[in-house]
């Protein structure tokens, strides 16, 4: 029996219905809770390659500060609608400080300094060029894990804290290297 014209009714309100739903859910949680990133490039290699897959959390930093050693997406402060992938060195307060292939971060806790320690690098991915930079109150020093080739703090300064738009979440994709919180520094 063909549908008659009340059973369409009923179906284009139903979908009618479903979509408004479905705006109202998805809508807030893609532009103030989470969004999808597919990383371009390979200033994060190892860490990241090109074109994976990722989910990134853009609640945490609303009730916690960005830390030293997270993966961030942020917009480029040179050009906000580009978006970039890198690793928080530097954070409000510190003096980062890179020389011979490895950096010093001094700050109020640490006034003679600390060398960061960076499990993530390959000893083909540190440089061994100078440089030094102390961040006023909203700044962070980010860079690529793959420093040779990554547009970083290096080449056009300092990150604004409005600029970054959340942490790395999830990696979907490839599913063989899934993960929550990809990245992120381990305990050892």
């Amino acid at each position: 029996m063909p549908p008659t014209g009340e059973s369409r009714a009923n179906f284009f309100t139903d979908l009618i219905k479903f979509s408004l739903v479905a705006l109202l859910i998805v809508v807030p949680i893609r532009l103030y809770i989470a969004q999808p990133f597919i990383v371009s490039g390979d200033s994060m290699v190892p860490t990241f390659h090109n074109g994976e897959y990722l989910i990134v959390d853009e609640v945490s930093y609303r009730f916690e500060e960005p830390a030293r050693g997270d993966v961030i997406i942020f917009r480029y402060p040179k050009d906000p609608s580009k978006y970039f992938i890198k690793r928080i060195i530097g954070l409000p307060g510190d003096t980062v400080a890179l020389a011979n292939g490895t950096v010093t971060i001094t700050n109020t806790e640490n006034p003679d300094g600390f060398v960061e320690h960076e499990p993530y690098l390959m000893d083909a991915q540190r440089t061994t060029e100078r440089y030094t930079v102390a961040l006023g109150e909203g700044e962070y020093f980010v860079l690529g894990d793959n420093r040779p080739a990554s547009s970083d703090s290096r080449s056009w300064g300092v990150l604004p804290e409005d600029n970054i738009v959340g942490r790395a979440f999830l990696r979907l994709l490839p599913i063989a290297h899934a993960a929550v919180l990809p990245g992120a520094p381990r305990a050892e």
